[in-house]
């Protein structure tokens, strides 16, 4: 889907559950090279597991939430490229996962 609104990311959201566990959204500008995206992932234990990368692996993050309203707020924000969209949480820069091939 190209462009996603708030209510298509709350759809992806919502219909998460067992075998369809991810969404990702992936920003396309041929003038910024690098991954540009947000994902979520329902983990087993129904938290959201929500990460951003900003162009290269050194700038790739990751919070946990309960919270599916915060996860849709965030992907939403993110997809319209608002400042604040990720405010409401406390991220972890996870590049060393990328960086050292064991965590792979």
């Amino acid at each position: 889907m190209s462009d996603p609104g708030p209510a298509a990311l709350s759809r992806m959201v919502a219909s998460l559950g067992p075998g369809n566990t991810f969404a990702i959204v992936e920003r396309v500008d041929e003038a910024a090279p690098g991954g540009w995206y947000a994902q979520v992932l329902l983990r087993d234990d129904n938290t959201y597991q929500l990460e951003f990368r900003d162009g290269t692996a050194a700038e790739h993050y990751q919070t946990l939430t309960l919270s599916q309203e915060k996860v849709i707020t965030a992907l939403s924000g993110w997809a319209e490229g608002r400042p604040d969209w990720k405010d409401a949480f406390m991220w972890n820069n996870i590049a060393s996962f990328f960086e050292n091939p064991e965590h792979v």
